[in-house]
This record gives structure tokens, C-alpha cells and sequence, in this order.
């Protein structure tokens, strides 16, 4: 299902950043701004998404009310016209992602043992990278068949979102994290989801950490524009940068996360940034073109791998049962807004500075932040909580 609707997200992202400035005409600071709402406006429903998933103790529907409202949006990008239609059917497609992420997330990690955490959310994002790398590849060809055919792009998009949507509704396990938890002891079943597990005082310094580090996150989009303005490419080759990114993300996705199964969830949480540093340094300083795009899609595949599912695999285990949807949604949450404001900044960032001087500065920044950040990795790691 994830494999299905990532090839319809991934089809239409890919084009988005380069329709946005070189079709519509945006400035490098409209841009970021969408971006960012394509970023972070999904935090705006995550804990609320997980709440519901918690309260009714039914994660699949709630998370199929998520992927159907993206199949919708799809839809009304076929008729979108301007940034700010654009906009709004961006922000709805963004709803839809936050309403079911938290719940798929718990889905996982209430069926797979603690100890293979890492590797069960790594084999999702495997098969989820499969999808995110399709897609580019299919508006690439499609561009190539029919150029300037972005209608078309976005038909072939709808058609994926619904066949995924289809999948979760009529062959998705109904895990339920409560009733599974009662059937495996001798005792009645968790309690209630209260918002006070959130403040628990294990997950607080992942919510701090993961923030930090996403303000400085700039998003994909600001990355393979710069490659494009550092290398002088063809702007036919764009939707491609994606699928070097996900190929390697692909790759390394399953080692990376039993990996983090061995060596600390946290500890390659933190370090994984530290490749991010790598992709923004190798888009912008002086080098042959070829190295600098096969690095930075290189770098930034191992920084998703590293850092997306072992996220979700931290925080699931950070919090009680009764609130394991909404303590991966608090997190993803925090991630999620300090991305949005990510983006926005750099767009200004860019604006003032050009692209290598707001890259490279940010750069620098996140190095920082990484080692302050380590300062914290042992007590993440070594924390533990009983249901």
C-alpha cells in the first residue's frame, strides 16, 4: 500500500519543485513557502490522527481516512491552476499524509517484537522507497513521451493513490495495539490514552532533539535546484534526482536500520545528519558535476535511511502502549513543523545569500547541532518503558 501511493506522491513531487519556479514563475521565497506547507503542514493533524487511532484502538481506518483524503486531493490537482490552488490542494494532499502516518507507524510496532524494531520499520521504508523512486521515473518518462504533459502526470498519480487506497481497505490487517497487548498477558486491557503520556519525561528529550535537528533540514527541492544551478544541467534530468536519492535510501534502508537494532536507534538518529551535512556541502562546493550529483543523492539516501523509520521505532517505544500512536505522531510532529519553518527560512536564505552561501552556512550550523545533539543519545537509547 505505502509501495502503490508513494509512486502517486513521488510522481507529482517530483515535477513540483521545477513547475513551481520555471512554469509558474515562483521566487525562490514563494517557493519555500510552499514547500514548507508540502513539509510541515501535516503536523498540524498528526496527534490528531493518532488520538483517534489511540482512542478507538482502530489505527487501519483511521489510516485509511488518511490515504483516502490524499487520493482526493489528487483529484483536485487535476483542475489547480496558480500557486495558490496549488496551495490548497497541496495542504489537503499534507492532511491526509498526517491523519495516517502515525497510525500505519503504530501498526508495525505493535506487530513486530522489540528487538526487531529497526529492521521491521527498515523493510517498510524499503518497499516504500521502491515507490518513491517509481514515480520520479514514471513522470520522467511521461515528460519524455509528452512534453510539458504535467495533466498527465497527474492522471497516472490519481490512478496509483486509488489502487493503494484500495489494497488497505480490503486486504489490511486490522491490528489493534490495545486488544493486542490484553490478548498476550493475564490481565485486563491498557488503559486509556492520556495526554499527560506525552509529557513523559523519556520522550521529552527526543522531542527536543529531533526539533533541533529539523530546523535545519532544508527540503529535497532546495537541494536538486542547487545541484541544477551548481552543475548547469538539463532540466529534463530533475525528476531524476528523486530517484537516485530513493534508490540509495532503497539500499541502504533495511542494513541501516538492523544496524540501529545493534549500535542505538538514537545514536543513528543523530549521526545520520551528519550525511545530510555531507549532501549539502557536496551541492554546492566546487567539484565535477557527475561526483556532485552521484554524492549528494548518495548522501542524502543515507541520511533518510538513517533518520525516517528509526524515528518511529524510538519514539513507539518510548511512551505506554495506550499512547504509542500518538507518541510516534509527537514525534514526527516536531519534525514535521521544524521542517516547515526550514524551508520557509532558507527560501529567504537563498534569496539574500545566494544558493552555495545559504547551503554552505547552513551546513555548518547542523554540524554544530549534531555533536550537541549526541550529548543525549545514551539516555534515549538506554531508556525503556513497560506497558
Amino acid at each position: 500500500m505505502s509501495l502503490l501511493t508513494d509512486v502517486s506522491s513521488e510522481s507529482v513531487s517530483a515535477i513540483l519543485p521545477l513547475y513551481l519556479t520555471a512554469v509558474v514563475g515562483l521566487s525562490p521565497v514563494a517557493y519555500g513557502l510552499i514547500d514548507g506547507l508540502y513539509q510541515g503542514v501535516s503536523a498540524l493533524v498528526r496527534l490528531g490522527g493518532g488520538w483517534l487511532a489511540d482512542a478507538t484502538d482502530r489505527p487501519k481506518w483511521v489510516a485509511f481516512l488518511g490515504y483516502g483524503l490524499s487520493a482526493v486531493a489528487r483529484v483536485f490537482l487535476l483542475f489547480a491552476s496558480g500557486a495558490a490552488g496549488i496551495a490548497a490542494v497541496v495542504t489537503a494532499d499534507r492532511i491526509g499524509k498526517g491523519i495516517r502516518t502515525a497510525p500505519r507507524d503504530a501498526m508495525i510496532s505493535t506487530s513486530t517484537p522489540s528487538e526487531h524494531l529497526g529492521r521491521a520499520f527498515g523493510v517498510h521504508r524499503m518497499l516504500d522507497t521502491i515507490g518513491a523512486a517509481l514515480g520520479p521515473l514514471i513522470a520522467f518518462g511521461l515528460l519524455a513521451l509528452v512534453p510539458g504533459g504535467y495533466s498527465v502526470v497527474l492522471v497516472v498519480s490519481l490512478a496509483f493513490a486509488l489502487a493503494g487506497v484500495a489494497l488497505l481497505g480490503l486486504l489490511g490487517p486490522d491490528v489493534r495495539s490495545r486488544s493486542r497487548e490484553a490478548a498476550g498477558a493475564s490481565r485486563p486491557s491498557a488503559p486509556p490514552f492520556r495526554w499527560r503520556d506525552l509529557a513523559d519525561r523519556r520522550l521529552r528529550p527526543l522531542l527536543v532533539v529531533a526539533g533541533t535537528l529539523g530546523l535545519l533540514t532544508v527540503g529535497d527541492g532546495f537541494i536538486y535546484l542547487a545541484l541544477l544551478d551548481h552543475g548547469g544541467l538539463n532540466v529534463t534530468w530533475f525528476p531524476l534526482f528523486y530517484v537516485g536519492t530513493n534508490v540509495a535510501y532503497l539500499l541502504l534502508a533495511v542494513p541501516v536500520g538492523r544496524l540501529a537494532d545493534r549500535i542505538g536507534r538514537a545514536r543513528t538518529l543523530v549521526v545520520g545528519h551528519l550525511a545530510l551535512v555531507g549532501a549539502y556541502l557536496c551541492s554546492v562546493l566546487p567539484s565535477s558535476t557527475a561526483v556532485a550529483t552521484v554524492g549528494t543523492l548518495l548522501l542524502l539516501g543515507t541520511f533518510y535511511a538513517a533518520t525516517d523509520g528509526v524515528i518511529a521505532a524510538i519514539a513507539g517505544r518510548l511512551v505506554p502502549v495506550q499512547a504509542r500512536t500518538s507518541g510516534i505522531a509527537a514525534a514526527q510532529t516536531v519534525v514535521a513543523v521544524a521542517r516547515m519553518l526550514a524551508s520557509a527560512g532558507f527560501g529567504l536564505l537563498w534569496w539574500l545569500l545566494g544558493p552555495a552561501v545559504a547551503m554552505a552556512a547552513v551546513a555548518a550550523v547542523l554540524a554544530v547541532a549534531v555533536l550537541v545533539a549526541a550529548t543525549r543519545v545514551r539516555s534515549l537509547d538506554g531508556a525503556r518503558v513497560t506497558p
